[in-house]
This record gives structure tokens, C-alpha cells and sequence, in this order.
């Protein structure tokens, strides 16, 4: 099984605003979408901060986030980014199988990305995220770059603790009934 060692507080400050919104949404009766928790086995942990240091993953995680808004199924990943690349490794093949059997069964797959850099998020759609994942596999780019991505899915009007991600899916629901990629 892969070990974990703690990297401090890596992506805390994007779950911390992500979980922030779901609250909102769910308050406002606009969302139910819950955050999944990886399972792990701690090794080892410091007793004095009560904080594991060491665990290993019991299974393969899928996404981050799962849940329903207006009736439709929604699951995503969220992941930051320090430059203006995107390596696909810190997308895993198991999390691509899940959200593109997610999506036959109705639902609706993304990927909130965060670019720290350019303190920016992006609404990564399935569809455009396949495009990447594909070239990769084709034996091209193993990364895609922040031009490459579509204009209209970087999210505007982000407050500090809100991401108004519905608003994405939204859109992202009138770009499949456009048939537009």
C-alpha cells in the first residue's frame, strides 16, 4: 500500500473555501454535496499535537466531492496548481474511470483548479479535461498548459470564502446541450 507523509497544509486553505460554499449552498437549499474522506491508516503520530505523521491509503480514493444540486448528480476533484502547467499525474487513471462512469449515469464530473500563482480557479469540465488526458496517453503533452484552457470556465467574483461553482455547472450544462467542447 503507498504511504502518506504529511505535507503540512497543502490544499487545506482551497478545501477549507470549497467546504465554506457547500455549506452556503446547502444553507440556501441549493446543493447537498459533502466532502469524501480519504481513508487512511495512521503509523505513526506525534502524540504531543495529536497529529498522524505517517499513514498509508487503505484504498484508491475517487474524488473529493460528491453530492446533488437541483436534482442532478455532481462529483468533483479540486487541486491547486503553483505554475501556469498542469502535470496530469496529480490526475489518477481510477479517478477518470469513476467520474466518466459517473457522468453515463447522469451526472455531472469537473475539476475545481486553484492556480496559486495567478491566484486563479478554473471549472475544468470532464469533456475538456479528456482532450489532455487523451493527447497524453497518444504519447503528447503529459501536462496542459493555463492557455489552453477554454476563457469561459475561469471563475469570476470569487469572494474569500466563496467559489460560485454552480454557476459553472450551469454553464457547463448549456455547453453540452450546445454541443460545444
Amino acid at each position: 500500500m503507498p504511504t502518506w507523509k504529511s505535507r503540512g497544509l497543502r490544499g487545506s486553505v482551497l478545501e477549507d473555501i470549497i467546504n465554506r460554499t457547500n455549506e452556503k449552498y446547502t444553507s440556501n437549499h441549493l446543493a447537498l454535496i459533502q466532502k469524501i474522506p480519504t481513508p487512511i491508516t495512521p503509523i505513526n503520530m506525534d502524540h504531543s499535537t495529536k497529529q498522524i505523521t505517517l499513514a498509508y491509503f487503505e484504498k484508491k480514493s475517487t474524488v473529493d466531492y460528491i453530492g446533488a444540486a437541483q436534482g442532478l448528480p455532481v462529483c468533483f476533484d479540486a487541486k491547486e496548481c503553483a505554475a501556469d502547467s498542469f502535470s496530469l499525474k496529480n490526475i489518477h487513471e481510477h479517478q477518470v474511470e469513476f467520474m466518466k462512469e459517473f457522468e453515463k449515469q447522469g451526472g455531472i464530473s469537473f475539476f475545481l483548479i486553484y492556480f496559486t500563482n495567478r491566484e486563479l480557479y478554473y471549472y475544468l469540465r470532464l469533456s475538456e479535461f479528456l482532450i489532455f488526458y487523451e493527447r497524453a496517453i497518444d504519447g503528447g503533452r503529459k501536462s496542459f498548459r493555463i492557455d489552453e484552457l477554454c476563457e469561459d470556465f475561469f471563475i469570476e467574483n470569487v469572494k474569500p470564502i466563496f467559489i460560485p461553482y454552480l454557476d459553472y455547472i450551469n454553464k457547463d450544462i448549456r455547453y453540452r446541450e450546445n454541443n460545444l467542447t
